[in-house]
């Protein structure tokens, strides 16, 4: 019993200290981590660097500097940290292989904030989603849709696809279709469309808004309106256009069709 005490004793004096040590490595490293990443977003933020590159050089730093600490614990330990960086070195290529996926994403993050076809705050359609961007991460972009759900795409789905980006011009262009009956006035009917146009000053003067005869339908007389706004009036001009067209035609004793058919029935 005595001599497993003191081959105890000896393990803790020789290893305890150091295990001490790399503990407290880790706890104030770890927190010297987010202390330095903060400054660091703190002094790009006084710099006016776009929210976009801070998200991602923040998230950058915080993961370089969190495995430097755990591999200062590492040799403080008493592992050897020379032997721990080969077997590293040496599982790198099948860790390579099984993770080139993240690896691929944050090739593709880092290429997203070089380029920056999107931005915090943009709304985007790319990557078979369409949102507001979030963030941009190291490996995933996170979005958040119109009705508050949140989607994460990943970097190099977004690299690799079609990326409409609906924010990055100040002005957006609303494209409306308003159908009306045959037998209806057309001028009267594009005068009253013209008037509604005029009146909302959300729409922009120039260029001048589009109001033209575009289609004989079926069972309509079409008309093309295409007004230009400010970005952040589309929606609310889009909509409220639509609601005043139907009021003003009702109004006017303009009628709105709807698909028709006729059926003929024949006896045998």
């Amino acid at each position: 019993m005595e001599q497993y005490l003191k081959e105890f004793e000896t393990y803790v004096s020789h290893y305890g200290v150091s295990a001490i040590k790399a503990i407290l490595i880790i706890i104030i490293g770890m927190w010297l981590s987010g202390f330095i990443t903060r400054l660091i977003v703190k002094a790009m933020t006084k710099r006016d660097v776009d929210l976009t590159v801070k998200q991602f050089v923040g998230g950058l730093v915080k993961t370089a500097l969190v495995v430097l600490v755990i591999i200062t614990a590492i040799d403080q330990a008493g592992i050897e940290t020379t032997s721990f960086l080969a077997v590293l070195g040496a599982a790198g290529l099948a860790i390579g292989l099984a993770l080139q996926g993240s690896l691929s994403n944050f090739a593709s993050g880092v290429m997203l904030i070089i380029f920056r076809p999107i931005r915090v705050g943009d709304y985007v359609e790319a990557g078979g989603a369409a949102g507001t961007i979030s963030e941009i991460g190291i490996f995933v972009t996170v979005m958040t849709t119109p009705d508050n759900k949140v989607i994460y795409v990943p970097n190099s789905k977004l690299a690799s696809d079609n990326i409409i980006n609906y924010s990055i011009k100040p002005t957006r262009r609303v494209d409306m279709v308003f159908g009306i009956s045959y037998s209806d006035d057309i001028d009267k009917a594009k005068s009253i469309i013209n008037d509604i146009l005029a009146k909302d000053e959300r729409i922009l003067k120039d260029p001048a808004p589009l109001v033209v005869l575009s289609e004989l339908a079926d069972s309509s007389v079409n008309f093309k309106v295409a007004p230009w706004v400010k970005g952040s009036d589309y929606w609310s001009v889009y909509f409220d256009t639509h609601e005043t067209v139907k009021k003003r035609f009702d109004e006017a004793g303009v009628s709105i069709p709807f698909p028709q058919q006729d059926v003929h029935l024949f006896n045998n």
